[in-house]
């Protein structure tokens, strides 16, 4: 007789482990593990959706910054750096790209003539409300594979967890 197979990969991987280092506790690898397949294939979800207009994950955000901004749909690279969580050096690149497509542009600040606004242009506001429509389309769809009340419950846990970890000290400090 052979015994049942665990449920999923995480689990098959914590029964191995368990075999071979039944001294640690591996019970964390079936939070972490699942989240971190999970983020893969979400992650492969969305791009599919980015490509469809011709943007990559970065470039997105970037656009998604700016539109988010509201009129006139502006914001300095540091600021867009802040928004995106990027470097500046990051940051530079993607508006080098978007900016050779014609979706967004570089003035001078008004303020600071040594900065920089970036800024949608009018086919690049029409992109990213495009993309984003069909974003937040894919982002309900793949949602639709929970309950609402499990998504709910869902988020409202991610949220609590993420609040402790980016609140925490960092590692290794007293």
């Amino acid at each position: 007789m052979h015994e049942p197979q665990p449920p999923d990969r995480v689990a098959r991987i914590q029964a191995d482990w368990r075999r071979e280092r039944p001294d640690l506790d591996v019970s964390p690898q079936g939070v972490i593990g699942r989240l971190h397949r999970l983020a893969d294939h979400l992650t492969d979800e969305l791009r599919l959706v980015y490509g469809h207009y011709g943007l990559s994950e970065g470039e997105f955000d970037v656009l998604c910054a700016l539109r988010r901004a509201g009129e006139p749909y502006e914001r300095a690279p540091g600021e867009l750096a802040a928004h995106t969580m990027v470097t500046t050096g990051a940051m530079t690149k993607r508006v080098d790209s978007l900016e050779r497509a014609g979706l967004v542009t570089r003035r001078r600040s008004d303020d600071d003539q040594r900065g920089r606004i970036v800024a949608l242009t009018q086919p690049g506001r029409e992109l990213i409300d495009r993309a984003f429509t069909d974003h937040m389309r894919n982002e309900r769809r793949l949602l639709s594979l929970l309950t609402p009340t499990e998504s709910t419950a869902l988020e409202g846990l991610l949220t609590t967890w993420l609040s402790h970890v980016e609140n925490a000290a960092p590692s290794g400090s007293s």
